[in-house]
């Protein structure tokens, strides 16, 4: 019954722009999110308030309930009492594991705010500080839940002095990456503090909280806390300052309803005109406005298709309007709108702006796409920009190979799913390659493979590389197969600045050209470059510089799928390129456009630039992970000997008390194993956490072998080719 009413709740208060609040939960791996978000969910009457914190209601795969670890991003809608008015809080549960930062990148693009819940104990780690920096990025609001509060008083016997101790210091040590990473306008006013109330403590497991404000309305110290647990009351704890009660009063007072945030972050994540009609319904988040959504999450489902989910931004969405896919530009009908509940998609006649909805009709959706109501020109959303990219693959195969049709739809529609997850066929081998973030997003993967059906074998994780140059070359000619064609193109290194800024979106071919030729002159380039342009593709740019060739506008397209091939497989053992800049210095084509075909145009540049790459002191680049340990002071000879036997570089050794903070870089070929490895040498004792941090060049002594493996895997000839090999 109360589920009914509950629903009749939320579909009143959906249109009550000021009593909502779209919301996620972020953190480190096992800092206790899931928890939190169960204990949220129970006080709506959702699940039952004994089973919180145990039952996981958001972890619904069957796999995140075996491994305790959220995968995937979860929403949920919920309604909360504060001050005698009702809110609507839709609240979306995300991972916290590095492999699953792609998911975080999407939802905070949804929400207007986040609850970073950091373990009491382990502090503010690496994956905090990620998840921070792209909330901040998407100007999502920061409030701050310490969590494990238990674990001080049980396990560490900490006085209340000493809890205001270690309190304070990560507080601080938040505080300081709200000032390094926020939009400068904001970075002082979005600083969290326990005397303004955007800072609780608690036990998420034990289901009470503590803020500032809590403890004047309740009149209850940390003393009387630590009392409780002295008597073993941790029960009467929960009941008279609950945690639901504490966090959702913090978000309805501290976060953003969608009307604030929406002013606030439209001008930042949209990159259409906001003064026109559009723009202005953005603004305010007008319901009454034309439709604009952008979709955080696909789910492929084998009943009702593909279901598509977002934020509404402007507009209500309802069953049987016409949108406008921006990115593809395509013409759809809304087949149907729902709301979640946990699992659960409920059908709803209408969702309207400010609110996280589920829609069903949008066959060809990608993640990150615009919908913009049919007739309305607009633009589309600003790129998600993931802080990671695909770095281990592994090779798939069905054990029975009339499976194969199978396996390849399975993998494609995980794919959509899942943007982070790349496939790709080895035309040598006839393997599925799929890359992803790390070895556990690849385990998942597989997992979902066989929830299909599905039995296959998948090969031993293998590192993805990167081919670079590291000199310049050229002019190279390269000449087409009936000789009537010539193009002179040379190669040279990508300047790290550009990289950074086309890593940013700071230069992208979305862009006006004049406004991207600008930003590359901001960068050292000279004006032909700046202006010529013709494509983008990962990290490397192809620019024409040629002077008045005839018939170069109509061989365009060729000449950016020649440049793709390249910088997708690279000469040297093809694997994806980057900081690559090819310039075609000039060009000589046939007046007759039966001449100058794909057939001649595509061979002709694409041998050019391999010949051209291979001249230029080409280099293999490898993935490195940030590595950070936090270990007793008796493990730590044990904890740097595992990190240095892997190749791993020491960047800084801290002490905490009886904690040594260990932080190092560690290439992603050496990384497979570590956890064992790690967890044998320290007795379990050591917790850490690992992001991707960049790409560098391979020492020179495992580079031959490095190359030699990679193309001997492929069922390429061991010797890497020749420039000559490329020319004729």
């Amino acid at each position: 019954m109360r589920r009914y009413k509950h629903l009749a709740d939320v579909q009143k208060l959906m249109w009550q722009l000021e009593q909502i609040r779209n919301i996620g939960i972020v953190a480190h791996v096992d800092h206790g999110k899931t928890t939190l978000t169960d204990s949220l969910v129970a006080a709506s009457g959702i699940i039952s308030f004994e089973l919180a914190g145990e039952q996981l209601f958001t972890d619904f795969l069957e796999i995140e309930q075996q491994r305790g670890i959220t995968i995937q991003t979860s929403a949920v809608s919920l309604a909360h009492t504060y001050e005698g008015k009702e809110y609507l809080i839709n609240l979306l549960d995300t991972p916290g594991h590095v492999d699953f930062s792609g998911d975080v990148t999407r939802a905070l693009r949804a929400i207007d705010g986040v609850i970073v819940v950091v373990d009491a104990v382990e502090g503010v780690m690496v994956q905090t500080e990620t998840v921070l920096r792209q909330a901040l990025r998407e100007r999502a609001r920061p409030v701050l839940f310490i969590n494990k509060v238990d674990r001080l008083i049980d396990e560490l016997k900490l006085t209340p002095e000493g809890m205001q101790e270690r309190f304070i210091k990560i507080i601080t040590k938040f505080n300081q990456l709200i000032r390094r990473y926020a939009p400068p306008d904001v970075a002082e006013r979005w600083q969290v503090s326990v005397e303004a109330g955007s800072v609780a403590f608690g036990s998420a497991k034990e289901k009470w909280a503590l803020s500032i404000t809590q403890m004047k309305k309740k009149n209850i110290t940390f003393k009387d806390i630590i009392e409780a647990y002295r008597k073993g009351e941790q029960a009467r704890l929960a009941e008279e300052s609950p945690l639901y009660e504490v966090i959702l009063d913090m978000v309805v007072k501290h976060l953003p309803d969608p009307k604030q945030a929406q002013s606030d972050r439209i001008p930042v994540i949209w990159k259409g005109e906001i003064n026109s009609e559009l723009g202005k319904d953005m603004l305010t988040c007008n319901p009454n406005g034309k439709i604009c959504m952008v979709i955080t999450d696909i789910i492929v489902d084998e009943h009702a298709g593909v279901i598509s989910t977002g934020r509404v931004f402007s507009g209500t969405l309802e069953k049987g309007k016409s949108v406008r896919l921006v990115g593809l530009g395509q013409e759809a009908r809304i087949q149907q709108v729902g709301i979640y509940m946990g699992p659960d998609r409920i059908i709803v006649d209408k969702v309207p702006a400010g609110n996280i909805a589920a829609i069903v009709g949008m066959k060809e959706a990608v993640v990150g796409e615009t919908l913009i109501e049919s007739g309305i020109e607009g633009a589309g959303f600003e790129e998600l920009k993931y802080v990671s990219e695909p770095v281990v693959t592994v090779a798939v195969e069905p054990k029975n190979f009339q499976d194969l049709p199978r396996l390849i739809t399975a993998l494609k529609n995980i794919s959509r799913e899942d943007p982070n997850v790349h496939v790709k066929i080895n035309e040598e081998t006839g393997e599925y390659l799929v890359s992803g973030m790390g070895e556990l997003h690849l385990e998942i993967v597989e997992y979902k493979l066989k929830e299909a059906g599905l039995e296959v074998k998948t090969s031993e994780p293998i590192v993805v590389y990167r081919e670079t140059v590291t000199g310049k070359a050229g002019p190279v000619e390269g000449k087409s197969p009936n000789r009537h064609n010539r193009f002179l193109i040379s190669v040279e290194p990508l300047e790290p600045e550009v990289i950074k800024a086309i890593e940013e979106g700071k230069v992208n071919m979305k862009q006006d050209r004049k406004e991207r030729a600008n930003v590359l002159r901001g960068l050292g380039w000279d004006t032909d470059a700046a202006r010529g342009v013709v494509t983008i593709v990962g990290p490397n740019i192809l620019t024409d510089v040629t002077k008045g060739v005839q018939y170069m506008r109509e061989v365009e397209d060729y000449v950016i799928e020649a440049f793709t091939e390249v910088v997708n497989e690279g000469p040297l053992m093809r694997e994806p390129m980057r900081g690559l800049k090819v310039l075609i210095v000039d060009a000589m084509l046939h007046e007759d456009s039966v001449h100058r075909g794909p057939a001649q145009i595509i061979p002709a540049v694409r041998r050019a630039i391999q010949a051209a790459v291979l001249m230029a002191k080409p280099q293999v680049l490898e993935p490195i992970l940030r590595l950070e340990v936090r270990v007793p002071q008796e493990f730590l000879g044990s904890c740097t000997k595992v990190i240095q036997g892997r190749r791993g570089r020491i960047i800084s050794m801290e002490s905490e008390e009886d904690i040594a903070v260990v932080k190092a870089l560690l290439p992603v070929a050496n990384s497979f194993g570590l956890a064992a490895e790690m967890r044998s040498e320290t007795e379990g004792r050591a917790i850490w956490g690992t992001e991707f941090e960049k790409f560098d060049p391979i020492p020179r002594e495992l580079q031959e072998q490095t190359i030699l493996e990679t193309r001997k895997r492929k069922g390429l000839k061991p010797e890497p080719p020749k420039p000559e090999d490329f020319l004729d």
